[in-house]
């Protein structure tokens, strides 16, 4: 921990100090991947949308949305929405930026189909099958970081943004999941 703060202190901070050009919001919308690891290999593709104000240049408040429909075999959809701190720095074409968010997720599933992670949840409430979807709430986590690459004045590519997510379905096995998201997009800058 002592290591961790010390590394942000030498790197960050003094990038902090000069970050006079940062813009005051940003939109960023792109594609999305979730990787639901406590189920083997289940995963999600879908999108993601957020907008930060930052109130200084390297602080910002960020509002986030998700939705990801199933893949490898999964008949379900998951939605995210977060909303925390993130710190960024503006230095020059590359802005690099870390950020903690918080919030809720929400599924829908097809529990009679029993094949993954988004039928454990609403199967466990007690829904019977019958092709009926069910859904299940519960509170979710984020916290990563990634990079931005300004390609004009207001338009810049978000190479990478690559975040632990952590969700709280009860599902009579789990009662917390170790997921991943890792996006990519374009972020409008005001």
């Amino acid at each position: 921990m002592k290591k961790a703060a010390l590394v942000f202190c030498v790197i960050f901070l003094p990038a902090l100090a000069r970050a006079q050009d940062a813009p005051r919001a940003d939109v960023f919308a792109g594609y999305s991947y979730v990787h639901l690891s406590d189920y083997g290999t289940a995963s999600l593709n879908g999108g993601s949308a957020s907008v930060a104000f930052h109130p200084t240049g390297w602080l910002g408040i960020v509002g986030d949305v998700g939705g990801y429909e199933g893949a490898t075999g999964l008949n379900g959809s998951m939605w995210t929405y977060l909303c925390g701190p993130r710190v960024s720095i503006h230095e020059g074409r590359i802005t690099p930026f870390v950020q903690t968010l918080f919030g809720g997720a929400h599924t829908s599933a097809d529990p009679p189909l029993n094949v993954g992670a988004l039928a454990r949840p609403v199967r466990e409430a007690g829904v019977a099958g019958g092709g009926e979807f069910a859904s299940s709430n519960s509170f979710a986590m984020t916290a990563g970081g990634g990079l931005d690459v300004n390609a004009t004045a207001h338009l810049s590519i978000r190479l990478i943004q690559a975040e632990y997510l952590l969700t709280e379905f009860t599902d009579g096995i789990h009662n917390r999941q170790n997921n991943a998201r890792v996006s990519a997009g374009l972020v409008l800058q005001f």
